[in-house]
């Protein structure tokens, strides 16, 4: 049984990466097959229940109120909307339901108040609920964890050093410490990144390097292939290769062996073949649905065909952890404090970003 390392260095990562492809997907295979079922794979549905308006300047994505995109922006959606997705998503094969809104930060107040109902109504349907909020405080943490959250998500993204080509409205220190307030809960960790997006691989390694110093480390880390939106101000970056995407989820199964691996953002550039090629090199989970947040995602019955083709079963919920309690609002220990936490803004200048925000429709 491999030990989980908590020191690897970029070189190391480096080294892993650009090592022979059949070398590569036999490590990497060997160590998946000591931690994992190969042919169980972890469904998640990704439900947007806050789109558009967001107040960053992140270059890759659709929802950046500053970008000319064709995102139509909603109002937060209502816990009955979200349960009749839920249920939907259930049916057809999903064990985890990850809900995204377009904040910077979560406030205190009746939009959070609705989140955590949405949390609660979820966990009794005896689902994962997972969360992506944007940044939160220790005491936020509390109240989602007891109201029944089994993951939070905040991606890391990239290199501390190649994050400041992307983002200038938050700095990488604000993810860092979220998801340190997140561990001072019984919430578990979802935090990957995005490659594509003109990295290099010393970059892709610095990402691997910051998500497997963590202790512990994540308990997902999805790994997203850039999907470049027209609008955006990566809209010109090339697609990611196939033969890059198998070589970031190996080295990640590899560095991180007790990691759930997820294929998120960019599977519908990729065949069947490709994907499969995925799962054996470590990859055990994939989002589900037609839509990721804003952008296009293979349609759950061709999963499911794929699935079947390959002999391939979703995985049960809380496999990995036992499913939490869920404390009704009128019993929380946790009030809400009105927090104003000073998350910083590196006001840094992105040239690309500010020229995708003069750019009309």
């Amino acid at each position: 049984m491999s030990i989980t390392k908590h020191n690897w260095t970029k070189d190391e990562i480096i080294a892993i990466y650009n090592k022979p492809m059949m070398d590569l997907l036999y490590e990497a295979a060997s160590i998946h097959r000591e931690h994992h079922d190969p042919n169980v794979v972890q469904v998640s549905t990704l439900l947007s229940i806050k789109t558009g308006g967001c107040p960053e300047d992140c270059g890759y994505c659709p929802q950046a109120a500053r970008y000319h995109t064709e995102i139509e922006g909603n109002d937060l959606m209502s816990v009955s909307q979200v349960k009749a997705q839920a249920l939907r998503a259930k049916s057809s094969g999903s064990s985890r339901v990850c809900m995204g809104a377009a904040w910077r930060n979560v406030k205190d107040g009746p939009e959070f108040d609705q989140v955590l109902e949405m949390v609660r109504t979820i966990n009794k349907l005896d689902m994962e609920v997972c969360c992506t909020l944007g940044m939160i405080t220790e005491n936020q943490a509390h109240r989602l964890a007891e109201a029944g959250l089994y993951a939070y998500n905040h991606n890391l993204d990239t290199s501390e050093e190649y994050y400041k080509e992307v983002i200038s409205t938050r700095g990488f220190e604000d993810r860092l410490q979220t998801i340190e307030n997140v561990r001072k809960t019984n919430v578990t960790v979802c935090s990957g990144g995005i490659i594509g997006m003109g990295e290099s691989i010393e970059d892709r390694a610095g990402m691997l390097v910051a998500l497997s110093t963590l202790n512990p480390q994540p308990e997902s880390v999805p790994i997203n292939a850039l999907v470049a939106v027209e609008g955006t101000p990566m809209e010109e970056e090339k697609p990611v290769e196939i033969w890059e995407m198998i070589r970031m989820v190996a080295t990640t199964r590899i560095i991180m062996p007790e990691t759930q691996v997820r294929l998120s953002a960019g599977r519908m550039n990729m065949s069947r073949e490709g994907q499969a090629m995925c799962f054996f090199a470590g990859a055990n989970s994939i989002f589900a649905g037609d839509k990721l947040l804003t952008t296009p995602n293979p349609d759950v019955n061709e999963d499911m065909k794929m699935f079947e083709m390959l002999g391939l079963n979703p995985q049960k919920p809380f496999t990995k952890v036992s499913q939490p309690q869920t404390v009704e609002a009128q019993d929380s220990q946790f009030a809400p404090l009105g927090e104003k936490p000073k998350w910083s803004r590196p006001g840094h200048t992105i040239e690309r970003n500010l020229e995708a925000s003069g750019k009309e429709k």
